[in-house]
């Protein structure tokens, strides 16, 4: 039983079935959508959505996450053309592009990130776009098409603490992440973000541990949220937090650096992007 179970607005009902259309017509998935996320229509309202590329299945099976998992699907080459038209059609002016785990593609998927972003820049000059990629094995070719990218932001997950990697993310890697974000922070001038979830077994010193590692690689916004248990079969959840408990991590983080911080129950990865 969740004890700090938090009150959000009812949806608008127009903006969900509107975008819901928008995304079903030009075949795209969107995060937002697939998760059922209490902000969704929060962020519709603000022009902002999430969207995922190279398919619904990922080749990764993370203990947290309700992405099926599966051999991934061909790439699709129109994509990228369909993803713009919605943002036109929705009259969106920050978007965030993420994707499932491609590990069965020789760049693992980041050259379709690239013809993604070189397509919504050329139909779609004004809007300003956000990566949320996977790792990438932390592969340079791949992340070297990444920060050619020259996007407004770079974004990857850290997730969880150090010691509970192995059981969160088996098939990936605590210092694998930190590698990425510290090349993204290295070799563009793109803004690095990152995010971790509370609730999973960690404790207080591990979250103070993960935010320095990744202040340490050279992030610089941060969010931070309330893990919840999509299924039964998922990950338990095996605390929550209080919003108390969130402001201080904000406190702390910003006293260590970060420069900006989304904490809270119900921040996800996405949450408020463009304002941060």
């Amino acid at each position: 039983m969740n004890p700090y179970k938090p009150k959000i607005k009812a949806p608008n009902p127009f903006l969900i079935d509107h975008t819901t259309e928008v995304l079903l017509r030009n075949r795209l998935n969107s995060v937002c959508e697939a998760a059922i996320c209490p902000n969704r229509t929060e962020c519709y309202a603000n022009n902002t959505a999430t969207f995922m590329i190279l398919g619904d299945t990922c080749t990764r099976a993370c203990s947290f996450c309700n992405v099926k998992t599966g051999k991934g699907l061909a790439v699709d080459e129109d994509e990228p053309y369909r993803l713009a038209q919605a943002i036109k059609e929705l009259k969106l002016d920050y978007v965030v592009i993420t994707s499932v785990d491609r590990d069965d593609l020789n760049d693992y998927g980041a050259g379709h990130f690239l013809s993604c972003v070189n397509v919504i820049k050329k139909e779609c000059p004004r809007v300003k776009l956000e990566l949320l990629t996977p790792d990438f094995h932390a592969d340079e070719r791949a992340m070297e098409l990444i920060v050619q990218n020259k996007v407004e932001k770079l974004a990857h997950n850290q997730e969880t603490v150090r010691r509970l990697s192995p059981t969160v993310r088996p098939q990936s890697k605590y210092d694998r992440s930190l590698k990425t974000l510290q090349y993204y922070a290295s070799k563009s001038q793109s803004i690095v973000k990152s995010s971790f979830m509370l609730g999973l077994g960690e404790n207080e010193n591990e979250l103070l541990e993960t935010m320095q590692d990744l202040l340490d690689v050279g992030v610089s916004e941060l969010s931070i949220g309330q893990y919840l248990q999509p299924t039964p079969k998922h990950h338990k959840v095996q605390r929550y937090y209080p919003q108390e408990f969130f402001d201080q991590l904000r406190v702390e983080a910003v006293n260590m650096g970060f420069k900006a911080v989304a904490s809270g129950i119900l921040v996800r990865s996405s949450y408020h992007a463009k304002d941060l």
